[in-house]
């Protein structure tokens, strides 16, 4: 690392920070749980993950992935319908995998999270009361039993790395557990609603699309105010008030 021409910022807030410098990602997170989590899921995760160089609490590094992200939230995206229906099987070969030892986020604190956020909003005045009462309603219907997998737990297109058509990587475990299937395709298709059949496709197995609408609204109804109040925009075009709106 001592010739590295410069150090990219890549992502940075009140919890954590991760910086590029050459080939290497620099990850510092204040709360050492989810570097344990991180380090733990991507030993089990059946699928690429990057390479864990070093390890000094704070501080993970992991090495770079080849190829690109899969898309970026409020962006088109241009990788390939191949190479979305083999983010859709590299899903599914996880589901598909032994369980991780820990839990995930249970149904009622799904609900209770939802209920929270929606007040908020509200109360706040930061979206318009029929925006947010349509929205959760749609959400309602991801809050029902399931059988739980292996999930990412924060399966964002931008955590998907792909080189031509195939994927090369899954980035920031961290969320990693016990967890709905449909959460993990509502997170990766999240404002991507054209690449679900996609994803589907190459998933290989009878989902429920309505569900994964329901977990579209319930992830942007929930997410509005962690974004707000760490600097990043859910108002931009293409997120999550956009996928809101959409189902209006």
């Amino acid at each position: 690392m001592a010739d590295v021409p410069e150090i990219e910022v890549v992502v940075a807030h009140s919890e954590r920070a991760t910086v590029r410098a050459g080939d290497v990602f620099l990850k510092i997170d204040a709360d050492p749980d989810h570097a344990d989590v991180e380090v733990a899921a991507m030993a089990m995760a059946p699928v690429p993950t990057p390479e864990v160089l070093w390890r000094n609490p704070p501080v993970l590094a992991l090495a770079a992935l080849r190829g690109r992200a899969l898309g970026r939230l409020g962006e088109p995206s241009t990788a390939s319908a191949t190479a979305w229906a083999a983010a859709g099987a590299a899903v599914r070969t996880l589901h598909d995998a032994p369980l991780p030892p820990w839990p995930g986020p249970s149904l009622d604190e799904r609900a209770t999270r939802l209920d929270r956020e929606c007040g908020w909003l509200v109360a706040n005045d930061v979206l318009p009361s029929d925006l947010v009462t349509r929205n959760r309603h749609i959400a309602e219907a991801a809050l029902r039993p399931w059988t739980p997998v292996f999930t990412h737990g924060d399966l964002q297109v931008d955590h998907v790395f792909v080189d031509g058509d195939e994927v090369t990587g899954v980035l920031d475990w961290s969320e990693a557990s016990r967890g709905d299937a449909l959460f993990d395709l509502a997170t990766l298709t999240l404002g991507h609603e054209e690449r679900l059949g996609d994803v589907v496709a190459g998933y290989g197995a009878d989902v429920d699309l309505d569900v994964i609408r329901a977990w579209w609204s319930w992830r942007s109804l929930v997410v509005i105010r962690w974004l707000t109040e760490h600097g990043f925009d859910p108002s931009a075009p293409g997120c999550e008030v956009d996928v809101l709106r959409a189902r209006m």
